[in-house]
């Protein structure tokens, strides 16, 4: 059984999304692979920073042409829409962690591209 202290700080890791901001500075160091990833981390904590104080989406690893490369691998006879049980292992693939359980045409079990793009 976990102690009080360990409750309250895995209530203050929640709270604050250090494992997600974990996550991401973890995935970006490993796929950039920069030379000094101190360095780089820094100016991704300010780019993250500077997107949240101007409320515009933060840097992303996976750019538009990674996400038509991911649904064309889900989509491979190019419908144009995937299941809704495509859809949602696809993002958790892609490391997605809050999905919309009810997105645009899950209704119909046809998930378009538009749709995995932007919840992705």
């Amino acid at each position: 059984m976990a102690t009080p202290r360990a409750k309250e700080a895995a209530k203050y890791l929640e709270k604050h999304k250090i494992v997600e901001l974990m996550n991401n500075l973890t995935s970006n160091v490993l796929f950039y692979r920069p030379e000094d990833p101190k360095e780089f981390l820094i100016g991704f904590l300010d780019q993250l920073k500077e997107s949240r104080d101007n409320r515009v989406d933060g840097p992303c690893l996976f750019n538009e042409s990674n996400l038509d490369s991911v649904f064309g691998l889900i989509d491979p006879t190019n419908e144009g829409y995937v299941t809704y049980a495509q859809y949602k292992e696809a993002l958790l693939t892609l490391g997605v962690s809050h999905i919309d359980e009810c997105p645009e045409g899950a209704d119909h079990d046809r998930i378009s591209r538009e749709t995995f793009t932007e919840e992705a």
